[in-house]
């Protein structure tokens, strides 16, 4: 059989043994409560599906035995196990593993992370798999191998024993998108904040909005994944990866087509963010956000814990959750994207002047936020309020057709830049791939320079204005860096914006 360790599997052997003594039946190797009731539900089954039980001691060993057995997944290669060792079904191939959770009337149930085992499988040479019939298209994702959907005890028993042969799980392909997704054309104005998030998607960068109530700062956001460029079959399975262990795919969703789009309510605690739990860590919202989008609405009024949280991963694009039970390392390589009022009650520099904050409460208000965290974003837009002429603009505003096109040109500049690296967007260039990437001419340097000087700049800044400027000119078709890109870069730099 398969087990879970964190998002990535692992064989496990179901060791069944038959010996006289007193009727009894030991599950060992370490299993959870989840996988000790397996006993139960494996006698219901075998008694309902018209075996007999062995009247004898049944010892099942997990093996690796030091290592924690959790989940259902064990129910279906225990019950074949104890069938076999009483002689009532022939030994299964040794290349097939089983995975399932067993009904009282046999009937087999889908389980969580059978995308990750299934990879586990084929590395490891394994042929033939047997899995619930509801958890057979995540399987067939892994590739290499022939998947067995399996309905019931009945239907495995007779394919194990030659009578009725099971048809193999066809290779799931996704179906075209049905083009409902929220698009840029229904957003009126806000051009500013368009180019924006167009040099966001095409560079792979954080993004910061500040802007009063009603502005479109949530209707931008969540219009981003439609610019996005397309994902990778193994940025796919990555990201399924991870869902698949939440019990978040299905039959009919079996991989994610989409990059994964997360908005988490602020009242979310550091694990749930991060990642962790017991008795083994589970991945976060940052984890489920890998190789998409987080998106953080209210900036302000999360925990501070949780947004300290973040700062890590951004720049490692994993995180590692160490416990007493053990440490995982989970991905978590995302766009972190913010929205925020300019202060509390979020009126500050509207010209209606409704705004009743002073100074002092402003400046407490953003403080919430860190230096270091801030450092760590790319790109800081104001966001000011709709006027109403742009609201009634007959013009029709840009598709996010039409922007994804130069997003992906943008982004083939840099898959051609980046081949043969684990780089797959400026974002993500590392310090060394900065000096030769991103040089700059006379003009430029004395740009850069005073920008520098003047803003304050940090090392971490100073790399991140570089990495933009590379997308700008990437957005540009330009081959090196120039004083126009440069300079909107910097411009995007402006933390003032959060003291309105």
């Amino acid at each position: 059989s398969l087990g879970l360790h964190g998002v990535t599997g692992y064989l496990v052997a179901a060791e069944c043994d038959l010996s006289g003594g007193l009727p009894n039946f030991d599950i060992v190797g370490l299993p959870d409560a989840a996988v000790r009731e397996a006993r139960e539900r494996v006698r219901a089954a075998v008694k309902n599906c018209g075996f007999t039980f062995p009247v004898s001691r049944i010892t099942v060993n997990l093996a690796p035995a030091d290592r924690k057995k959790a989940g259902t997944v064990y129910d279906l290669p225990i019950l074949v196990g104890i069938l076999c060792a009483g002689g009532q079904l022939p030994a299964p191939p040794a290349d097939a593993a089983f995975v399932g959770e067993l009904s009282l009337s046999g009937e087999v149930r889908p389980v969580a992370g059978m995308l990750p085992m299934a990879l586990a499988a084929r590395a490891a040479g394994l042929r033939t798999l047997f899995v619930p019939a509801d958890s057979a298209p995540e399987a067939t994702l892994a590739g290499g191998m022939t998947v067995y959907p399996v309905e019931d005890v009945q239907a495995l028993t007779a394919h194990l024993r030659g009578e009725r042969p099971l048809p193999p799980a066809p290779v799931w392909r996704p179906a075209p998108e049905n083009g409902d997704a929220p698009d840029f054309a229904d957003v009126k104005g806000q051009e500013q904040v368009k180019r924006c998030l167009e040099i966001a998607a095409a560079g792979g960068h954080n993004l910061a909005m500040v802007g009063p109530p009603g502005s479109g700062k949530s209707m931008l956001a969540r219009r981003l994944p439609s610019i996005l460029p397309d994902m990778t079959r193994r940025e796919a399975l990555e990201a399924t990866a991870v869902h698949s262990v939440m019990g978040l795919t299905g039959r009919e969703r079996p991989m994610l087509t989409l990059r994964p789009f997360r908005a988490p309510h602020h009242t979310i605690s550091a694990m749930g963010m991060a990642g962790g739990g017991a008795p083994a860590p589970r991945p976060g919202e940052i984890s489920l956000a890998h190789n998409g989008v987080l998106f953080l609405d209210e900036l302000p009024e999360f925990h501070k814990d949780v947004l300290e949280a973040l700062r890590q991963p951004l720049e490692d694009g994993r995180v590692q959750i160490s416990r007493a039970s053990g440490t995982e390392v989970f991905p978590s390589r995302f766009m972190l994207v913010c929205a925020m009022n300019p202060c509390k009650c979020g009126w500050r520099g509207h010209p209606s002047g409704r705004c009743t904050c002073s100074d002092k409460e402003v400046e407490k208000y953003v403080q919430k936020i860190s230096g270091p965290l801030l450092d760590r974003i790319d790109l800081h837009v104001s966001v000011p309020s709709v006027e109403y002429e742009a609201l009634r603009r007959k013009k029709q505003p840009e598709s996010s057709a039409e922007i994804k096109a130069r997003v992906d040109a943008a982004r083939a500049l840099q898959a051609a830049r980046f081949a043969g690296t684990d780089v797959p967007c400026n974002a993500q260039m590392p310090p060394a791939m900065i000096g030769r990437f991103c040089a700059l001419d006379a003009r430029c340097d004395a740009l850069m320079k005073a920008a520098f000087e003047r803003m304050g700049l940090t090392a971490r800044s100073h790399d991140r204005v570089l990495r933009v400027a590379r997308t700008i000119a990437d957005l540009d078709g330009a081959a090196a860096i120039g004083p126009e890109h440069l300079s909107e870069a910097i411009q995007y730099r402006n933390t003032d914006i959060l003291k309105g």
